[in-house]
């Protein structure tokens, strides 16, 4: 991907922004995309590694209000679900490791921060609005998305996951 195609790929999803979040949606179905990125350490996660886990897969950028407006949520729901099968994996698009360490650690945020400089798995994702998030299952399939700003640490939204997590692990005693 062209420098240009990529600015323009970022102004795109930087004009969107802004919206409010729609609520969660079921998945409308299609196969689940990989992801395998490199966090700000330069450890590689994927997300087959966390098969067996419920997990909140977010795309954002420093630069995007809705982005930073819902990190603090998302860690206080990463802090709440502490010791259940629940993980988070933020994927910064389009930025360096040093900007996105000095936002995660402003906010003291203890989930991956993963780097999409390329917007390559962001594209695949189909995360064209900031924040985009999905709730992957434990079986590793999409199960909702999000297109905007989410409050995670809300009642409504925690139920969604512990449902997920409750019918997934019905499924596997099975």
């Amino acid at each position: 991907m062209s420098v240009f195609s990529r600015l323009a790929f970022i102004a795109v999803i930087a004009i969107l922004g802004t919206a409010h979040a729609q609520g969660l949606k079921p998945w409308p179905g299609g196969a689940t995309p990989a992801l395998e990125l490199a966090d700000v350490d330069g450890n590689m996660h994927r997300l087959a590694d966390y098969r067996g886990k419920t997990v909140l897969v977010n795309f954002w950028a420093t630069w995007c209000g809705p982005c930073r407006a819902e990190m603090p949520s998302m860690e206080k729901l990463r802090r709440d679900m502490e010791g259940r099968p629940f993980a988070i994996l933020a994927v910064n698009v389009g930025e360096g490791p040093r900007i996105a360490r000095e936002f995660a650690d402003g906010l003291a945020l203890r989930f991956p921060i993963l780097l999409d400089r390329e917007t390559r798995v962001s594209r695949e994702w189909r995360a064209r609005l900031l924040p985009s998030s999905f709730l992957v299952g434990p079986d590793g399939s999409i199960r909702y998305s999000v297109l905007g700003e989410v409050d995670w640490s809300s009642q409504e939204v925690r139920r969604y996951i512990n449902a997920l997590m409750a019918r997934d692990s019905q499924r596997a005693a099975r």
